[in-house]
């Protein structure tokens, strides 16, 4: 079985520049507690964007207001089926690890207060991208295997772009 996700890289202007949110997973199952992008699991036949402002608000407090590349979405509708068509910032497929999985990476913003804990989270935080860099480089702060890649995608883009 292959598990479907989606996952926010939720960005705002600080005062040091952009930031972004991430969180510690904790799962019951699971030894460490590395840090990921709010997200997870769509349910069955739920769109991206629904399952993404699902996610991000189960695991954040926070409401996603807007998604970059939603603009770009189609959907077809036939008697038996809807199909939807996106533009996501970037997508992931784990070639070897503990769990299969496809999944979307989406650049948004969000508005309200962040949740002390959420739904498998703690440690919910925003951070400036600049200081996440450093401790990705420093090797002083660990990633989900899944999120890593994510991660060091978004920051390549972040710094080739110097959209801020």
């Amino acid at each position: 079985m292959i598990h479907v996700n989606v996952r926010g890289i939720i960005e705002r202007n600080g005062p040091n520049g952009t930031e972004i949110v991430i969180q510690k997973r904790v799962k019951a199952n699971e030894k460490n507690t590395p840090y990921e992008l709010p997200g997870g699991r769509l349910e069955e036949f739920e769109s991206f964007f629904e399952g993404l402002k699902r996610e991000v608000h189960e695991e954040t407090g926070l409401h996603i207001t807007k998604i970059f590349g939603e603009e770009t979405k189609i959907e077809t509708h036939d008697k038996n089926s809807n199909v939807e068509a996106v533009r996501p910032f970037a997508i992931y497929q784990t070639t070897n690890g503990p769990v299969d999985s496809l999944g979307a990476y989406f650049r948004c913003q969000a508005n309200g207060v962040l949740n002390d804990k959420g739904d498998d989270t703690e440690d919910i935080k925003w951070i400036s991208v600049d200081d996440l860099r450093q401790l990705i480089e420093d090797q002083l702060i660990e990633f989900s295997w899944v999120d890593k890649s994510g991660i060091l995608y978004y920051l390549k883009w972040h710094y080739t772009q110097k959209v801020h």
